[in-house]
């Protein structure tokens, strides 16, 4: 054969080679497989009840008024802490209060829970409630009350919070106070606990 022939016959081999080579890299097998993900926010649904905790009428100094009500805890997620803002106003039926305020003389005291009346959580009067910020009712009243029950308030449930009221015989002239009433509101709010691993 001549080196012509040779040449060309390399040169054809060459080239089908290369053919198959090139055509072989588009051969292969192939799959595919999809995932999705969800991402489903829980929710906290912090409720009181009765939402009237307290109504009374001719009231005196020395009564004592001992009421329950339940906060619930209608979401999905475990309450952590709860927050209390407490306010209220005092209309001054005669004018002559003189700068004294009736929520000095209505002492409130937390109460552990209804089997154990005489515990007491925190008790202050209504007007030094008004001025704590929610953080330190917190931290003195609710951490105790929910530290019995495991630290938190649990999705789905509702427990009972005692509450007596005292209006504060001080001994001395309290007449000003006759026909006074005190509108008191009360604001819980419900905050979740730190995130964890799902």
């Amino acid at each position: 054969m001549s080196l012509k022939a040779k040449l060309g016959l390399g040169v054809a081999s060459a080239a089908l080679g290369l053919s198959l080579v090139g055509g072989g890299t588009y051969a292969y097998f192939s799959d595919k497989a999809e995932t999705t993900g969800t991402f489903a926010a829980g929710t906290l649904d912090l409720n009181a009840n009765p939402t009237e905790i307290i109504n009374v009428q001719n009231i005196k100094p020395g009564d004592k008024m001992l009421r329950t009500f339940k906060l619930g805890n209608a979401g999905s997620l475990d309450i952590a802490s709860i927050k209390l803002a407490s306010s209220y106003t005092v209309t001054d039926a005669k004018g002559d209060n003189a700068g004294e305020d009736l929520g000095a003389h209505i002492r409130v005291k937390f109460l552990t829970n209804v089997d154990k009346v005489d515990d007491v959580i925190y008790q202050t009067t209504l007007a030094n409630l008004q001025t704590l910020s929610p953080d330190v009712i917190e931290g003195n009243i609710f951490s105790a009350w929910l530290g019995e029950r495991g630290g938190v308030l649990k999705a789905g449930t509702e427990d009972t919070l005692l509450v007596k009221y005292e209006f504060v015989e001080n001994d001395a002239d309290q007449n000003k106070f006759q026909g006074d009433s005190l509108s008191l509101k009360w604001t819980f709010e419900g905050k979740q606990g730190s995130g964890s691993a799902k």
